[in-house]
């Protein structure tokens, strides 16, 4: 019995390409379109860097009260108000809104696309400062992501406070950790929209500590990327090469015989005198 090869593989790629995108995934992006994304950070008005300063000198003061009492709220949020924070009641709600106002600042550029490769593993291809995000492969079957330091597996779907960081947005997240005799590494990824379905955003941590608590390494990035046709990149059509005009003919110029004894018109020899 003879196998066609051409046949086999037509009918590998035909299957390759019916697999469905993930839902993880759905709404964000759209496999081999890339997308215009940006890595920033989210800050609130430079103002409210004095209030900031009188909550810092208050919590120096006591260290271990702080400590419990910052402990206890979500993260990423405002701390609830007491007076030990070092604000009057007229300057934490002057905080609270230069806090509303805070906006996402834009530092890098970079380009995101997901694609698909062998059967049910994607990955999400970044470039510049964001390539980190590159190593992470998703595999559909089992809803985990690999990457170089391990498996991340998926966690609660994340619900920020509306007043977090990086404002009202959710979405699915994964988390590797790992503890060994020579350092604790923590792995994070979490991908979602925002509420205002205009934007989508992508959010890696990798942390390794040491066995004494010293940082070898901490990456944090957020990438945020527009949704639908306003975040697709189109690809720009080659430019067509202005036709070139033929040169112009050379002409040979008309040759001129060259006057030499043998082309010389014979005279008549003169008659001498009888």
């Amino acid at each position: 019995m003879k196998f066609h090869a051409p046949l086999i593989a037509i009918s590998f790629l035909a299957s390759l390409s019916a697999a469905e995108l993930p839902k993880v995934f759905a709404g964000l992006f759209e496999p081999d379109i890339p997308v215009k994304g940006q890595i920033g950070l989210v800050m609130p008005p430079p103002e409210i860097d004095k209030l900031t300063a009188k909550v810092e000198a208050a919590a120096r003061k006591d260290i271990k009260w702080f400590r419990e009492f910052s402990s206890k709220a979500p993260p990423g949020v405002p701390l609830p108000y007491d007076e030990r924070l070092g604000l009057t009641k007229e300057e934490y709600a002057e905080y609270l809104a230069l806090w509303a106002k805070r906006e996402f600042k834009a530092k890098d550029n970079v380009m995101l696309l997901l694609r698909q490769s062998v059967g049910d593993i994607w990955s999400i291809t970044a470039t510049g400062n964001a390539s980190t995000i590159s190593t992470l492969r998703y595999n559909a079957g089992n809803d985990t992501f690999n990457s170089p330091n391990g498996t991340l597996k998926r966690i609660e779907d994340i619900i920020p406070d509306p007043s977090s960081i990086l404002g009202e947005w959710s979405g699915p997240q994964w988390k590797f950790e790992e503890e060994t005799e020579l350092d604790k590494t923590k792995e994070h990824l979490a991908i979602g929209r925002y509420a205002d379905n205009k934007f989508g955003i992508i959010v890696y941590r990798l942390q390794v500590l040491s066995t004494e608590g010293t940082r070898l390494v901490d990456k944090s990035l957020v990438v945020r990327f527009a949704l639908g046709k306003a975040g697709q990149i189109k690809a720009t059509p080659p430019k067509a090469e202005p036709t070139k005009a033929a040169p112009p003919k050379a002409v040979s110029p008309k040759a001129t015989p060259a006057k030499t004894e043998s082309n010389k018109a014979a005279k008549p020899p003169r008659k001498s005198n009888p």
